[in-house]
């Protein structure tokens, strides 16, 4: 009771900020009943006078609520199927700034997280560069071998877990209270969606997942040339605290500083588009967080990625049918594209394939007959997710995440190359892959990896015969005996069985007293 009072206060407050933000302008109120329409029109009495578009005022009004907030907005960008496709695509722009807290709170806080005084860790601790909603990031040094190196020391903030626990608990709140009364808010899985906010949260509090994401991108990259990560310092790592080798590089937001130095800004577009699509599709496991403030570039023009909070993961089989669709398009052989859905399991089989290669076919015909630099890969990928929602295709996480993640290194690309063709750019990675992987020597490779499965299926053999036989012993012992029930699961059968007969015996003398009542007034 007190838990759920505790709730509606703080959702009082966000919904008063979101009615003086004027979001609840952003409400279709056609479809509502009076209730709710009545809700909305009392709202946005409270609506102040901006200039700002209504999706811009929900951005607003995230940033007026605080961190969780902010993480909230930055997630549902992912979520274009909850949300729509204008706030998710206006969301993507929220930035995750907050002012910086005090250094006396950062150094206790390292310290305490290294369990050693501040001194004997790093040789000097300078203030905030960075701050977030979740962390700030100081510039600090450590000496080995007598030689100072510097680092970035990222820390956690003082609290904001018990912060973030309690918003989350609101979350779920209103989760679990929408599903109860709305069927489109069980189509939209709102309490999945609430638990995966929540699991996403969990990891970037914790910096010693941050520091392994580091640690995985970098072994899949060391043979790159044009991407790198920072190196870990384990020693100085902990759940609290990350530290990273300090990067020197011009941030690719920086157009001016890059032109200056000569580098060649059309090729820095291309780079991050194919690293992009590389990790995806070859290792399975990308920044799901490239916007230029993410990335820098170093004096030998290659990429170097930040902050590892939010990473994507693909199997193999999204991985085949990400450069399948792309491939698909690439060849204007919808077919096939079509028939990849069906292969992977995403489109039910009672749908035809052919009406699904129609719908596709209705998306790519007109991208070729534009000229290359107007064709958006992303926009293609979001139509696409579209299409599939009429075919009954189950929202697919990893595959929205891909998709956002598209948008923003598309963005990126173009900012450096208007007039970039993306499927020129994209071709030689999504060939590449292809030829590797549904090539000779991919199936060579899948069937070796398949007669090894088939050996260790006859390998467990044993085994299961063994656990088959006990069961039969089990099932004989039931037939000639009787199965045995435990007096507490009898009596509970018998209470249960009482409950049933009584509620039943109620039932019919209320029917009989009605049928009594009817024959009286006939009679």
């Amino acid at each position: 009771m007190i838990a759920g009072v505790s709730h509606l206060v703080r959702l009082g407050r966000a919904s008063f900020v979101f009615a003086r933000e004027g979001v609840f302008a952003l409400v279709d109120t056609r479809l509502l009943p009076l209730p709710a329409k009545t809700a909305v029109a009392i709202a946005r009495l409270f609506e102040r006078p901006s200039t700002k578009s209504g999706e811009s005022r929900l951005a607003a009004a995230l940033t007026k609520l605080g961190p969780t907030y902010v993480k909230l907005g930055q997630f549902l960008a992912t979520r274009p199927d909850v949300v729509g496709t204008a706030i998710a695509r206006d969301l993507e722009s929220l930035q995750d700034k907050m002012a910086a807290f005090p250094q006396s709170e950062a150094e206790a806080a390292v310290a305490a997280a290294l369990d050693k005084p501040l001194s004997a860790a790093y040789a000097s601790f300078g203030p905030a560069v960075a701050a977030a909603s979740i962390a700030q990031v100081h510039r600090a040094e450590i000496e080995i071998d007598g030689v100072r190196r510097p680092v970035a020391v990222k820390v956690l903030r003082p609290g904001i877990e018990r912060r973030f626990n309690s918003d989350l608990d609101a979350f779920f709140f209103v989760a679990r209270k929408a599903e109860a009364f709305s069927a489109e808010a069980r189509r939209l899985r709102l309490i999945e969606v609430v638990s995966t906010l929540a699991r996403s949260v969990a990891i970037e509090m914790d910096f010693r997942l941050e520091a392994a994401a580091a640690s995985e991108i970098a072994e899949n990259t060391k043979a790159d040339a044009d991407f790198r990560v920072p190196t870990v310092d384990w020693d100085r790592t902990a759940r609290e605290v990350l530290t990273l080798e300090w990067i020197d590089g011009v941030r690719l937001s920086d157009h001016g500083a890059l032109e200056a130095k000569g580098f060649d800004l059309p090729a820095l577009g291309r780079k991050v588009i194919q690293s992009f699509l590389r990790h995806a599709l070859r290792d399975g496991f990308f920044h799901a967080d490239m916007h230029p403030g993410n990335l820098f570039v170093d004096d030998d023009e290659r990429l170097i990625a930040v902050d590892f909070g939010i990473m994507g993961r693909l199997g193999p089989k999204e991985r085949r049918f990400l450069a399948e669709i792309l491939f698909g398009f690439i060849t204007r052989d919808y077919h096939r594209t079509a028939q990849v859905h069906f292969d992977a399991g995403y489109v039910p089989r009672h749908h035809s394939v052919e009406n699904f290669a129609q719908a596709i076919r209705a998306i790519g015909e007109p991208i070729h007959n534009r000229t290359a630099e107007d064709i958006s890969m992303a926009k293609l990928l979001m139509l696409l997710f579209e299409v599939t929602g009429l075919f009954d295709m189950r929202t697919r996480p990893e595959l929205l995440l891909l998709q956002k993640t598209m948008v923003v290194v598309e963005g990126v690309a173009r900012s450096f190359d208007p007039k970039l063709d993306m499927w020129t750019t994209a071709d030689p990675v999504v060939r590449e892959w292809i030829a590797r992987n549904l090539g000779p020597v991919g199936r060579l490779e899948d069937a070796v990896e398949g007669a090894g499965e088939i050996g260790r299926f006859f390998g467990q053999v044993p085994g299961l015969l063994t656990r088959a036989g006990t069961l039969l012993d089990q099932v004989d012992d039931i037939t000639r005996d009787g199965l045995v029930l435990s007096p507490e699961t009898v009596a509970a059968i018998g209470d249960a069985e009482a409950r049933r007969n009584r509620w039943t015996a109620i039932a019919l003398w209320v029917i009989a007293a009605l049928l009594l009542w009817i024959v009286w007034l006939i009679v």
